[in-house]
């Protein structure tokens, strides 16, 4: 969808759906909120992921804002909803009033409720972290409102392009990405005057210290959801064909991948499922060898982060954002095959280097770890969306 499609069909949109969202603004004005906020942050839910993690942390990082957050996407597990339980925080979640297409107005309504909600406050600033409901409302906010955006992929921007003139700063976590809203501007000619508004920041973890782990056998970990652009199939075919050529290497597979791939038909592989234990986690972490990711698309997973920053290898598919932060054979290890069969070919190689070379595994994990301890830290995430949201100022470069 083009820059100008996009914004014909919002105000299309606009005029059908006015007189449920003024009802909404109505009841908003007549019932305000209990509880006085500034600040508003949309996240879809509390689901485990990468993204919700970083939403957590920003959360985090404005907590002496008092925020309010908003979810409003029913959850599949909701299981890092005590993470967002900070305290002055408070969370509404919306979900099931506004996550059911049989009465979507209901959802029209609520963008009224909370559009009158936000104009409650003068200094108001509302936050988006890949929430569509959070578009939803934009075209419905006072100019005043500061309205910012956090994207992690292209997913969203065949929709966002008619809202840009609507958010006054949007942020990006890869480069790569910064790099298509970019080519996306210049082909549907886009004023100057928006490329300014486009922010980079890097996404942080809390970095370990460095620990040499010597295994007996090669540890392979696939970490992340059973979602179809991860195709974790693949990398259960990868540790199918490293069992059948009896190599001394293990697989271990995280997160809720039952629906992907059927886990008994490698009973040579340990299935944990999701993990709520940060004890467990971490301990994965380290004593792991190697992340295996085989997605067709990516951003930079929270995972590839925490790898790097535990001094790891990480294996992966050269997709999207994956290699700004992995060079292949300098700090880790990239699949550039795009056929799947040749994918499996070509991380069943780079494995067998690796065991090889052990001094390889070596310094691809010492390079990415020194790469994670300068790009990845916490105080400059938070000061960066501090400064951001809370003190309205663009951040030192």
């Amino acid at each position: 969808m083009t820059y100008q499609q996009a914004k014909i069909k919002f105000a299309f949109e606009r005029i059908i759906m006015w007189p449920f969202v003024f009802a909404g603004k109505v009841y908003g004005r007549l019932i305000p909120l209990k509880t006085k906020h500034t600040h508003f942050l949309f996240f879809s839910s509390a689901d485990i992921g990468g993204a919700p993690r970083v939403n957590i942390d920003i959360t985090n990082s404005i907590r002496q804002a008092n925020p309010l957050i908003i979810f409003s996407k029913k959850p599949k597990n909701n299981e890092f909803i005590e993470d967002f339980k900070i305290k002055g925080v408070r969370i509404i979640d919306l979900h099931k009033y506004i996550d059911n297409k049989l009465y979507h107005f209901v959802n029209l309504f609520f963008r009224g409720a909370i559009v009158s909600w936000i104009s409650n406050n003068p200094n108001a600033v509302i936050f988006g972290g890949e929430c569509l409901f959070f578009y939803k409302i934009l075209p419905h906010v006072k100019k005043n409102v500061k309205r910012v955006e956090l994207s992690h992929l292209p997913t969203w921007l065949k929709y966002n392009i008619g809202l840009v003139d609507k958010i006054d700063l949007r942020i990006q976590s890869t480069k790569r990405l910064q790099q298509e809203i970019i080519e996306q501007y210049k082909f549907n000619q886009i004023g100057e005057e928006f490329y300014h508004k486009l922010l980079f920041f890097d996404n942080a973890i809390d970095i370990p210290p460095y620990t040499e782990i010597n295994n007996k056998e090669l540890e392979i970990v696939f970490i992340g959801r059973g979602a179809p652009q991860k195709r974790v199939f693949l990398s259960a075919a990868i540790a199918q064909r490293m069992h059948e050529e009896k190599l001394p290497a293990h697989f271990s597979f995280v997160g809720n991948i039952e629906n992907s791939i059927n886990i008994n038909d490698f009973p040579f592989c340990k299935f944990y499922g999701n993990i709520k234990d940060d004890t467990l986690m971490k301990d994965i972490y380290q004593n792991s060898d190697v992340l295996i990711l085989t997605s067709s698309y990516e951003g930079l997973p929270l995972v590839v982060m925490q790898m790097m920053a535990h001094g790891k290898v990480v294996l992966s598919t050269a997709v999207n954002g994956i290699p700004d932060y992995i060079k292949h054979l300098e700090n880790g290890l990239l699949i550039i095959e795009t056929e799947e069969t040749k994918i499996v070919e070509q991380g069943v190689t780079f494995l067998k280097l690796l065991l090889a070379s052990p001094s390889l595994k070596q310094k691809l994990g010492r390079n990415s770890y020194a790469i994670a301890q300068k790009l990845f830290n916490k105080e400059t995430f938070y000061k960066n969306y501090q400064d951001i949201l809370i003190y309205n100022k663009l951040p030192e470069k």
